[in-house]
């Protein structure tokens, strides 16, 4: 992803099976994530995503998780043990993770709030570190 170049839109269904485009978030910092329940990685950094949601939620921030390629129930059973509340959409066929070239999991975008793409993180990380926060919060003020 080239940065500030505009990232692409889509459309993917919710835990509820709605339909959610990408560009419902315009306007916050979109934290995406492309996971999977049998993906150790993504097991050991989704509670720091959560943490991270919600010290920020209420500053137009917001942590979306693209489940790709796996069992609809073993998804759910997994959100459901670790009491995620940020939004979760399903990418059965790992389309939108194509498109992204997120080639391995997890892999983490971050996107302004007018669509544009900011950065990208392959591989497992500390969302929740000093430094990560420190990250979400000066881009959060710089896009003020």
């Amino acid at each position: 992803m080239k940065d500030q170049a505009p990232t692409p839109d889509f459309t993917l269904p919710n835990v509820e099976g709605k339909k959610v485009p990408l560009r419902d978030f315009r306007g916050k910092l979109v934290f995406l994530n492309f996971w999977a329940s049998w993906c150790a990685p993504c097991r050991e950094e989704m509670p720091a995503m959560e943490r991270l949601y919600q010290e920020f939620k209420k500053k137009d921030f917001v942590v979306v998780a693209i489940n790709v390629k796996d069992r609809r129930k073993d998804a759910l059973d997994f959100v459901n043990e670790l009491k995620l509340t940020y939004p979760i959409l399903f990418d059965p066929d790992g389309k939108v993770g194509l498109l992204y070239g997120a080639w391995g999991l997890p892999t983490t975008y971050l996107i302004g709030p007018r669509g544009e793409g900011l950065a990208r993180a392959w591989g497992p990380a500390e969302w929740y570190s000093p430094g990560a926060r420190e990250l979400i919060r000066s881009v959060l003020e710089e896009r003020r």
